[in-house]
């Protein structure tokens, strides 16, 4: 894994929704997760990137069923200053179905993107995957990305910690995705 990558064009926040870092619903190590998108956002805005919030629209009774407290986006965005951040809405576990997201990063000339949130087995694989069938070039960040882990199903598994779900969810993604170690190692095209 190298330790730092060429500058990419945008950011990708994938359901760092309130409901998933804080309270009883939380992933393990929220705050850690917290943190490290944090650094990517802060990059992003500093350097003028397009900034992509994505939103989960759980069914309702689920903690990030529109409307809800657990709904709300960890990270408000920024309606001005160098950057330009946009909401993409979704009811999938992919970020491209069914949403505006491939248009608008067109829009921007983007070329390649930085993926961080939850979670690393679902929605952030999933929208990874379609980014590199679309020739996206695209950076993970082994620390900014993480989920709930497996729970054991009797009879058949042991529970698989998140973290190791996590490590397998990168490795599914194959030699395309660039992997890094921290978020700190990603920089951002300057667009301001």
């Amino acid at each position: 894994m190298p330790a730092t990558v060429e500058p990419v064009d945008a950011l990708l926040i994938i359901d760092i929704q309130a409901g998933h870092v804080a309270g009883e619903h939380a992933v393990p190590a929220a705050d850690d997760l917290v943190a490290q998108a944090e650094q990517l956002l802060t990059a992003a805005r500093d350097s003028g990137a397009l900034v992509v919030h994505v939103q989960n629209d759980g069914e309702t009774g689920q903690v990030d069923a529109p409307g809800t407290p657990g709904w709300e986006l960890h990270f408000p965005p920024l309606g001005n200053g160098g950057s330009t951040e946009v909401v993409i809405r979704k009811t999938y576990d992919d970020a491209f179905r069914d949403t505006g997201l491939a248009e608008l990063l067109a829009e921007h000339g983007v070329t390649s993107l930085a993926i961080c949130g939850l979670m690393s087995e679902m929605c952030v694989s999933a929208t990874a995957r379609t980014a590199l069938a679309r020739d996206y070039r695209v950076v993970l960040p082994h620390d900014a990305h993480t989920t709930t882990g497996i729970p054991a199903t009797p009879g058949i598994a042991e529970a698989v910690a998140p973290e190791v779900v996590s490590r397998v969810a990168e490795w599914a993604l194959g030699d395309e995705i660039e992997l890094v170690p921290h978020a700190k190692a990603v920089t951002f095209t300057n667009r301001g």
